[in-house]
């Protein structure tokens, strides 16, 4: 089966994973408390649900500005539960490195060369082969 072009398939799945992680970690805190943090992310930082994935530094400064120095534990039980559903290592340069974007954009990465690994032969490459 052919996929239409311009569909990047392995991203909307890393996107859809990072939100359950985002979902699952503010869970965490009660199911209104999550409400919450969701309406107050989208009235006052202008970031909403489905836009996390691509403002992933605007959702990180909300998320600083809202919990203040507990933001942290908050972002290491996001980066645990993405850990766990992209279910790879990545490696990080330096110490200095590990912030939750730079930890987020990491994962991304390693998550599609993964994909791309895996990924079926085109379409156009079956053609060219018939």
């Amino acid at each position: 089966m052919c996929l239409p072009s311009g569909i990047d398939l392995p991203e909307k799945d890393f996107d859809k994973l990072l939100l359950e992680a985002v979902d699952e970690g503010l869970a965490s805190l009660g199911e209104s408390s999550k409400q919450a943090i969701y309406y107050h992310l989208e009235k006052a930082f202008n970031v909403k649900k489905h836009e996390i994935p691509y403002k992933i530094e605007d959702f990180t400064r909300a998320v600083e500005k809202i919990f203040g120095l507990g933001a942290s534990v908050l972002q290491l039980l996001i980066m645990k539960v993405l850990y766990e559903k992209v279910g790879r290592a990545v490696q990080l340069h330096e110490p200095k490195d590990f912030t939750f974007t730079n930890y987020v954009a990491a994962v991304k990465r390693s998550f599609l060369e993964k994909k791309e690994a895996e990924a079926p032969v085109q379409c156009e490459q079956i053609e060219a082969e018939s």
